[in-house]
């Protein structure tokens, strides 16, 4: 504990804490509500057009965003006995941006406009904003009882429905408590027994790949298990509209979600890998004119997905704007979710292993893909780490959509992964490499980023190259006696530069799919 407070008064001490420390700290007592930047529960008015409207933001912002609205109005605060006095540096607050800057502009106006508001507000006015966003958070709530899959807005929807009145027994609150059961790690430990919340589940993502690793390695398209997955990932498609349809109101709702329950939310990247993984799978009678009819809705509604400018976005379409980024409580990196190199490739993918490669949406799409690639020429991850899962998806994709593997684009992209091989053979890539350009493509090798170089060698057609030969003996040389193989570090994004995933399962799938397909199985 003394280290730990060493640590966090050598970085500043609590005036350097950002946004959602402070919102708990101010819970607790331990930071003024004040100090707080404004984010009105008015927001919830704002109609779809406006620049800060909630869907201006990413949908995991803009379920966190409600809440946190509710308990900045309200302001509750919950003694714990405890005082963290000892972790103040006594540093001034850092000052804010130039007045004659745009966030320096959202600065004054939270300051001069938004503060002394929130000390008189209209009081009907913000009475139904209060009453409009707990409409907003119910009509949202999953089945399970939490709000997107995800920790954030599940425990500011608990703490907001509390400060608002909902008593812990009403229906609401009695199932999002129960559901965060679902979400809680048991585990023993030499001090007794632990508990630990989990960010977020991946049961969709999860089951879609390592159906496709079992496919890759030769497990017939009848087999027992992944007609079995299939049958369940056909269930799990998403038939009623989310929030993604306030920007394509009339698209028929499809898709496939990241979790066992968030039906508000599915996501185009899963909706990919599962199209990509159902194609595998061969189901009898009435469960193949099912996956065949979930197929094309899926694909519809992918087609139908894409932005403006030619790529996907996980989430939502054209959810661009720079302006969420300027506010003061923007603080904490993602705000929006706009196309990502990765997540294109995968839908790209899928719609030309569906026979569109020629469709408008694909040719689109590819000149997107063709316009990111980096000067080096690899692709930024999104939502892998980094370059290397960019790389490893892109390529594929590309190849997919009919480039030939001397294609200038996919030989400079070969080029910097054969650049950027350990001398173990493997590939490895630093989270580090978000914030800092110098761990591009540079780190410890791991099976998941070594597979994603291999399938990527595989698909341009090189995977009996030197690189591809060495990167195989790596993967064979690490394999633990059981069939698994370790990784240690995090190869899984949320936010760049600010929240990483282990998806337990990237050390095998990713594996299995690279040997498969390079050993010939497909």
């Amino acid at each position: 504990m003394a280290a730990a407070r060493a640590y966090v008064l050598a970085h500043g001490g609590l005036e350097s804490t950002r946004v959602f420390t402070r919102i708990w700290l101010a819970l607790f007592g331990e930071w003024p509500w004040r100090l707080v930047p404004v984010v009105p529960p008015e927001i919830v008015f704002l109609p779809p057009s406006s620049p800060l409207s909630l869907y201006s933001f990413g949908c995991w912002a803009r379920q966190t965003i409600v809440p946190i609205a509710v308990l900045r109005a309200l302001r509750p605060v919950r003694d714990l006995g405890v005082s963290v006095a000892e972790l103040r540096s006594g540093s001034a607050r850092p000052k804010p941006p130039s007045a004659l800057s745009v966030p320096g502009l959202f600065h004054l106006f939270d300051r001069h406009v938004l503060g002394p508001y929130e000390r008189r507000p209209l009081r009907a006015v913000r009475e139904l904003a209060l009453a409009r966003c707990a409409e907003w958070m119910i009509a949202r709530q999953e089945a399970d009882g939490g709000w997107g899959g995800i920790q954030p807005p599940w425990a500011y929807g608990l703490m907001a429905l509390d400060a608002l009145g909902y008593p812990l027994d009403h229906p609401v609150q009695k199932t999002a408590l129960a559901g965060l059961d679902g979400f809680t790690v048991h585990e023993d430990s030499p001090d007794g027994p632990v508990r630990w919340m989990e960010a977020c589940q991946s049961p969709v993502w999860d089951t879609c790949l390592a159906v496709t690793a079992l496919a890759d390695a030769g497990v017939p398209g009848d087999d027992e298990a992944l007609v079995r997955a299939g049958r369940w990932l056909v269930d799990e498609e998403i038939r009623t509209a989310g929030d993604w349809s306030v920007r394509r109101p009339g698209l028929v709702p499809s898709g496939w979600a990241f979790e066992f329950a968030n039906d508000g939310y599915p996501d185009t990247d899963d909706t990919a890998e599962v199209v990509l993984a159902l194609r595998r799978i061969n189901m009898a009678g009435a469960d193949e004119v099912d996956k065949k009819a979930a197929i094309d809705r899926a694909v519809a509604w992918l087609r139908g997905m894409q932005s403006r400018d030619g790529g996907w976005g996980a989430f939502d379409a054209d959810n661009t704007s720079a302006i969420p980024y300027q506010i003061p409580f923007a603080d904490f990196g993602a705000m929006t979710d706009p196309p990502s190199a990765d997540v294109t490739a995968h839908v790209v993918e899928c719609l030309c292993k569906e026979g569109l490669t020629n469709v408008p949406e694909v040719r689109r799409g590819v000149a997107w893909l063709l316009a990111a690639q980096e000067a080096d020429g690899s692709w930024y991850g999104r939502w892998g780490a980094n370059y290397v899962y960019g790389v490893g998806a892109v390529v594929p994709a590309l190849v997919a959509a009919g480039l030939p593997a001397d294609d200038p684009r996919i030989v400079r992209a070969l080029r910097w992964l054969t650049a950027h091989q350990n001398a173990d053979g493997g590939w490895g890539e630093d989270l580090r490499s978000y914030v800092d350009d110098t761990w591009r493509g540079r780190g410890n090798s791991t099976p998941s980023q070594t597979a994603w170089a291999l399938l990527a060698l595989h698909a341009a057609e090189v995977s009996d190259s030197p690189e591809a030969r060495r990167g195989v003996e790596y993967l064979a040389g690490t394999q633990n006696p059981d069939g698994s193989w370790d990784e240690d570090f995090h190869t899984g994004t949320g936010f760049p530069g600010d929240f990483y995933l282990n998806y337990h399962l990237y050390r095998m799938v990713f594996p299995v799919s690279a040997l498969g397909r390079i050993l010939g199985r497909t």
